[in-house]
């Protein structure tokens, strides 16, 4: 809906009389009062160019691991960058001049607007899609519609698709032709994605596609990188006792863009890999699934504080147990454990360096031995 209202086919706006009215308090109250009915009336008449860009901060927000810290960020800066042209303009009003017109090109920003909340948006039913299990967006399937909209938008920019509010396009300027490379470049490197192959690791977008074994491809392991892991803590240790091997317990979420990071950047590294793959036997535990809990594994959960929750979903049950026993709650979360559930080295989290991961699985391994 934010996309095509930045494609000009309809325009989201708030009543006129709302700004009449903040307006008109704003010229009476006057000060430190007045400014703030000013701003008020600038964020409702300004609505339909900022209201599909703080919609989009909103849904990032509630889907992604910030959280409020996200979100307060987020607003801070939209707030700052908002009113900053404003007072340096107040401060030094001959730069107005040097402001350049407005015209088609202001058009044009909102159109690239329109295709880049496309791809945000298919990002976010992704997430919806992995933490309910509804099979939809597949790894191969998210890539291709992300092409498609890359194809989309670069033949917007140069002037092969048109759009309501656009005008007569007399030549291309620098800046779409510049745009529109890089865009055709991003499509290309997406292409392998779409493939069954090693090149299908977009590791500079990790954590946007879904994993690699959500796929439409047959995968020997629905674990990350086809390593051997279990799902399920119960199995997780029977299997590490039968292999005598310790464990890495890892508090992972369908909808974490770290957890991808690591997964695809640091335990696909050769040494990483292979220390996973022979000495340990991998537990993840997805925090945010949530398919429901047989009724009989439902339970209620009494917290420290005397407040009671309700743990009804596959994600309630692992996060409480990460909460409970290693007071974090934030993912991607690692801890290396003997079959008694002592911690062998002290916990980790996201960790881009693969080298530094690599001491702290060697260095778990060695006192498993001893």
């Amino acid at each position: 809906a934010f996309a095509f209202s930045f494609f000009g086919y309809f325009e989201l706006t708030l009543p006129q009389s709302w700004s009449a009215a903040m307006d008109s308090k704003a010229n009476k109250i006057g000060g430190f009062v007045g400014i703030f009915f000013m701003a008020l009336t600038l964020a409702i008449v300004s609505f339909s160019c900022t209201g599909p860009i703080l919609g989009t901060l909103l849904g990032s927000s509630l889907t992604a691991d910030g959280g409020a810290t996200q979100l307060t960020m987020g607003m801070s800066g939209f707030g700052l960058a908002l009113a900053l042209p404003f007072t340096l303009f107040a401060m030094f009003p001959k730069w107005l001049n040097s402001l350049p017109k407005s015209g088609g090109w202001l058009n044009t920003v909102k159109v690239v607007l329109g295709f880049i909340e496309l791809a945000l948006a298919l990002k976010f039913l992704s997430n919806a899609d992995l933490v309910e299990h509804w099979g939809l967006l597949k790894r191969e399937v998210f890539i291709g519609l992300w092409v498609i909209i890359g194809v989309g938008l670069a033949l917007y920019l140069f002037g092969k698709i048109k759009f309501p509010h656009d005008g007569p396009l007399q030549k291309l300027s620098k800046g779409r032709i510049t745009t529109g490379i890089l865009v055709i470049t991003f499509i290309i490197y997406l292409i392998p994605g779409l493939t069954d192959t090693k090149h299908a690791n977009l590791k500079l977008l990790s954590g946007f596609p879904p994993p690699m074994f959500y796929s439409l491809y047959e995968k020997s392991s629905e674990c990350p990188l086809d390593l051997n892991c279990y799902k399920d803590l119960e199995k997780g240790i029977i299997a590490a006792k039968l292999e005598n091997k310790p464990i890495l317990l890892d508090f992972t979420g369908w909808a974490c863009v770290n957890c991808r990071k690591m997964e695809e950047q640091v335990w696909s590294t050769p040494d990483v890999y292979n220390i996973l793959s022979k000495d340990y036997v991998i537990i993840s535990l997805y925090v945010d699934d949530k398919k429901e809990l047989s009724e009989d594994q439902k339970f209620e959960y009494l917290r420290a504080n005397g407040t009671v929750k309700t743990i009804e979903t596959i994600g309630d049950k692992w996060g409480t147990l990460q909460t409970i026993n290693f007071q974090n709650n934030s993912q991607p979360f690692y801890a290396l454990l003997n079959h008694d559930f002592e911690l062998l080295n002290t916990t980790n989290a996201y960790e881009s360096d693969a080298d530094d991961y690599f001491q702290w699985l060697k260095t778990g391994l060695e006192n498993y031995k001893k």
